[in-house]
């Protein structure tokens, strides 16, 4: 399937999304949906509570190496659990420019599925159980999945790193 957006272009930011997703036999739902100011707004437009929209947040370690931690948007990334689980002193959001560089996704669109390099993934324990919406590699679209099913299928490390906001 080729997704056309604005302009005939092809979208293939949500292509390599729904195709690592049907490669890892993960069942998607994408929605479109209308832009968002905010976290709430979005979850507004979702049906949803901030809590089931699951933040793609990308982690440079000091050696440049990447990492996907996914963050309830009702959470916060916790830097010190964070730092602790992976044995280093040293973690950093990167620019804009070098997260789309590090995953083909500009940010508001980044997820582990379908970036152009397979990070490894921290998925926050509080996703557990849960069925999470997240971002599906194009402006517009969000996707919603079984969070047990997304860390499954991503060997994600699954532990407590984050605290409320």
């Amino acid at each position: 399937m080729v997704a056309q957006a604005g302009g005939g272009s092809i979208a293939v930011g949500r292509q390599r999304f729904l195709a690592d997703a049907a490669a890892r036999g993960l069942e998607v739902q994408l929605v479109e949906r209308l832009a968002a100011k905010s976290l709430e707004e979005a979850a507004g437009i979702l049906g949803i509570t901030p809590a089931e929209i699951v933040k793609s947040l990308v982690v440079k370690h000091k050696d440049g190496s990447f990492l996907f931690a996914l963050i309830p948007g009702d959470r916060q990334i916790s830097w010190p659990k964070l730092r602790n689980l992976l044995g280093v002193n040293k973690l950093s959001l990167p620019p804009a420019d070098v997260a789309l560089e590090a995953t083909g996704y500009e940010r508001g669109t980044i997820t582990p599925l379908g970036s152009t390099t397979a990070w490894p993934v921290y998925a926050d324990a509080a996703i557990a159980g849960r069925r999470i919406s997240m971002g599906a590699g194009e402006h517009g679209y969000s996707a919603f999945v079984d969070a047990d099913a997304l860390t499954s299928a991503l060997g994600a490390v699954v532990a407590d790193i984050s605290d409320p906001t």
